[in-house]
C-alpha cells in the first residue's frame, strides 16, 4: 500500500476516533443527567413484567452489588436514549465527506428520522411486545414452579429487546441511502420482496423470545418498513437519476459550439 492510500485511511480513522469521542462525551453527560433517576428509572423498565406477575411477587438479586451495577447500566441506556439525535448527528457528520454537496443537506432529515424510528422502535417494543412476550413466559408458573426472575437477567433480555426493534426500525433510513448509491433499485426491492419477508421472519425468531406472537409483532412492522423502504427508495432513486441527467444537461451546455465555415 503506498503512502497516497494510506493517508485518506489514516484520515478516516483520525476522524472516526474524533465522532466516537464526541458521542462518548455527549453519552456521559446522558449518564450522569440520568444516575439522579437511575432507582426510577429501572421502576419504568420492569414496570411490564410487574404488570402480569402474581400479585405479591418480585424481582430479585442474588449478588450483592447487583442492584447498583443495574442503576448503572439503566443510567447508560437512558443516556443513549437521551442524546441519541446528537450520536446520529456525529454518524452523519462521519459519512458525510463521501456524500455530494446536494446530498449534505440531508443532515436535518437524516437526524430527526433516524432518532424518530429508533427511539419508536424501543418504545414499540416496550409497550406493544413486552406485555405480551413476559405474559407467555409468566404463564408456564403453576403451583410445583414458580417465576423468580432476577434483575441481572431481565435487565439483559429487556435491554436486547429494546435495542432489537430499535436497530431494525431503521430499515427505511438503510433503504434510502443504499438506493442513493445506486445499490438498491425499487425495482429490485419489489423483485426480492418474498425473499425479504421469508428474512424478517427470520431475524424476528432470532431476535425475540421463542413464541409465534411476539416473533409476529416483530416481523409484522419490519414488513411494513420494507414497503415503506421501496416508497423511500423510489423518492431517491428519481432524485438521483434527476441529480444525473442535470449533470448530463450541464457537460452539453459546456461544449464549444461549431465556428461557421465559410
Amino acid at each position: 500500500m503506498g503512502s497516497e492510500e494510506k493517508q485518506p485511511f489514516i484520515g478516516h480513522l483520525e476522524e472516526l476516533r474524533k465522532r466516537l469521542i464526541a458521542s462518548a462525551i455527549a453519552v456521559g453527560i446522558g449518564f450522569a443527567a440520568s444516575y439522579a433517576f437511575a432507582e426510577r428509572l429501572f421502576g419504568l423498565l420492569v414496570a411490564p413484567l410487574k404488570a402480569v406477575m402474581p400479585e405479591g411477587d418480585h424481582l430479585i438479586f442474588t449478588n450483592l452489588p447487583e442492584m447498583f451495577f443495574t442503576y448503572l447500566k439503566v443510567s447508560l441506556l437512558a443516556g443513549v436514549m437521551l442524546v441519541a439525535p446528537f450520536i446520529f448527528y456525529q454518524l452523519w457528520m462521519f459519512i458525510a465527506p463521501g456524500l455530494y454537496k446536494k446530498e449534505k443537506k440531508y443532515v436535518i432529515p437524516f437526524v430527526i428520522a433516524s432518532t424518530i424510528l429508533f427511539v419508536g422502535g424501543s418504545l414499540f417494543g416496550y409497550y406493544i411486545v413486552f406485555p405480551f412476550g413476559f405474559k407467555f413466559f409468566v404463564g408456564f408458573s403453576n403451583e410445583y414452579v414458580k417465576a423468580l426472575p432476577s434483575v441481572k437477567q431481565y435487565f439483559s433480555f429487556a435491554i436486547k429487546l429494546l435495542f432489537a426493534f430499535g436497530i431494525v426500525f431503521e430499515l427505511p433510513v438503510v433503504i434510502f441511502f443504499l438506493a442513493k448509491m445506486g445499490v438498491v433499485t425499487p425495482q429490485l426491492l419489489r423483485k426480492k420482496r418474498k425473499y425479504a419477508i421469508l428474512m424478517t421472519f427470520v431475524l424476528a425468531a432470532i431476535l425475540t423470545p421463542p413464541d409465534v406472537v411476539t416473533q409476529c409483532m416483530m416481523a409484522g412492522p419490519l414488513i411494513i418498513l420494507y414497503e415503506i423502504g421501496i416508497v423511500v427508495a423510489h423518492i431517491a432513486w428519481k432524485s438521483k437519476e434527476k441529480r444525473k441527467k442535470e449533470a448530463e444537461d450541464d457537460e452539453e451546455t459546456d461544449e464549444p459550439e461549431p465556428e461557421d465555415v465559410e
